[in-house]
């Protein structure tokens, strides 16, 4: 490994701690503070907390998916070794859009930074935010697991199939699909996406292995 190669390791890695960990953090701690706080602490918050955490969060997966595509380009996916990387760089590539496409614009408009239908535009960062949190399973499991997921699928079969990784694919675009015009459904609580998260990572794993 060379020493360019370790320092986009070492802030990839970094920079997905700092993201990931503001996505929990307003998943898990602001958004249900914010339903229970008293409108003066509430508006307070949503004045000096939420910008502050919002430029970690956007600029947290910025340099997360500069140096991802920094190493995708320079490993690659390795040819067929570990073909499970192309789920979790989809998964954390939608992620990343979601970020800077969906979440950032609508939340500026929460925030009263611009104009816009505050309510709108709330329900359509709430539910990239909450796709983004169930992606994040799957994205870890394709991203830090694939070495081993491809060692795995050589004893339990011939390795990952073009049919199960393609169906892994499949299945995490038709996600992004309806984190753009569907709705949350089980998402919609803070155990409910966990469980989701939980679920599509164990669903994909089994596809990747067995189909």
């Amino acid at each position: 490994m060379s020493y360019i190669e370790f320092f986009f390791r070492y802030f990839h890695v970094l920079a997905g701690i700092v993201w990931i960990g503001m996505l929990y953090y307003f998943n898990f701690v602001q958004t249900e503070y914010f339903k229970e706080a008293e409108a003066s602490a509430k508006s307070d918050a949503m004045a000096k907390l939420a910008p502050r955490a919002l430029w970690w969060f956007r600029w947290g997966a910025m340099l997360t998916f500069l140096t991802g595509a920094y190493l995708f380009h320079k490993v690659g996916a390795l040819g067929t070794a570990m073909p499970a990387i192309w789920m979790g760089a989809l998964a954390g590539t939608f992620m990343f859009l979601n970020v800077w496409l969906v979440i950032w614009p609508n939340q500026q408009i929460v925030l009263g930074m611009k104009e816009g239908d505050g309510p709108a535009a709330a329900a359509k960062a709430g539910l990239a935010s909450r796709t983004n949190t169930l992606f994040s399973g799957p994205m870890l499991l394709g991203m830090l697991g694939s070495k081993y997921l491809a060692a795995i699928s050589t004893q339990v079969g011939d390795g990952v199939s073009d049919v199960g990784l393609f169906t892994a694919l499949g299945i995490i675009v038709a996600l992004e699909i309806n984190a753009l015009f569907g709705g949350m459904g089980p998402m919609k609580s803070v155990m409910g996406v966990v469980h989701c998260s939980l679920v599509l990572m164990l669903g994909l794993l089994g596809v990747l292995l067995f189909i």
